[in-house]
């Protein structure tokens, strides 16, 4: 039997059928600002937190330093300990620490099964111990038991990041440094459109929009605002002293 020949209409339907060229997905676009905010004024925004943080602890590494916890090694341990950990588990670790030994020498001398014995509170206290002792011995050796304000030197060491050494060189060394927490980081995404996925881009993205004169304060005032505030889940919007301004950036459920 012959097979009738196509008509136009199924040939055209079979062609219909073909792929399509490909086209190129639209760029993805940042998210635009919210109209009923008002523009994100800085210096009144930290100013606003400032007294909103005042009845909160301070953050760790700054009551330290008030303390006289203040020279660049004792900062750096206090540092690592916090990695991973608590402030409230932090501090009294670091002052236990510091009560045994506080100097580059005196925890020198201490061996990393005595570190871990005193630190032991914190998380992933065995390889901190190991990472204390290596910076003593080091700052013994090569630096003459006083550890320098330069963040190449400080980020030579091993188990020391960017946050830790921009924390150390602004809070004992006075330099103009952003550290970036989990708080400042996903605090200042919510205050703009930084669109930033991981701590390092969004200190990038801070010295580009930040004033100098706010690098280290930001961490400081943050970190408490963060705990209290600004909480990653459930923030307190209804009570946040800068909610006209911010754009509240991912934050769909609040109190």
């Amino acid at each position: 039997m012959t097979r009738p020949k196509p008509t136009p209409a199924t040939t055209a339907s079979k062609s219909s059928r073909k792929a399509k060229p490909a086209v190129d997905a639209a760029p993805a676009q940042a998210p635009q600002a919210r109209a009923d905010k008002q523009p994100f004024d800085i210096d009144v925004a930290l100013e606003r937190i400032s007294q909103a943080v005042q009845p909160f602890p301070k953050a760790g590494l700054f009551e330290l330093a008030e303390d006289g916890f203040n020279s660049t090694f004792q900062q750096l341990v206090a540092c690592i300990i916090s990695i991973r950990t608590y402030d409230e588990v932090m501090l009294p670790t670091a002052r236990r620490l510091f009560a045994a030994a506080h100097t580059p020498e005196a925890v020198s001398r201490l061996t990393p099964a005595q570190i871990d014995e005193l630190i032991n509170a914190c998380t992933f206290h065995e390889p901190k111990a190991q990472t204390i002792h290596d910076i003593a011995r080091r700052t013994v050796e090569a630096y003459n038991g006083d550890l320098p304000c330069d963040a190449e030197t400080l980020m030579a060491l091993k188990g020391v990041g960017p946050k830790c050494a921009n924390l150390v060189l602004s809070i004992a060394c006075g330099q103009p440094f952003i550290a970036v927490d989990v708080h400042v980081h996903r605090i200042t995404n919510r205050w703009k459109p930084f669109n930033t996925k991981t701590p390092e881009q969004t200190m990038v993205k801070l010295e580009q929009w930040l004033p100098k004169t706010y690098w280290v304060d930001i961490n400081r005032l943050l970190v408490p605002f963060g705990k209290h505030i600004c909480t990653g889940k459930l923030p307190k919007c209804s009570t946040c002293p800068i909610l006209e301004m911010c754009e509240q950036i991912g934050v769909n459920e609040h109190r």
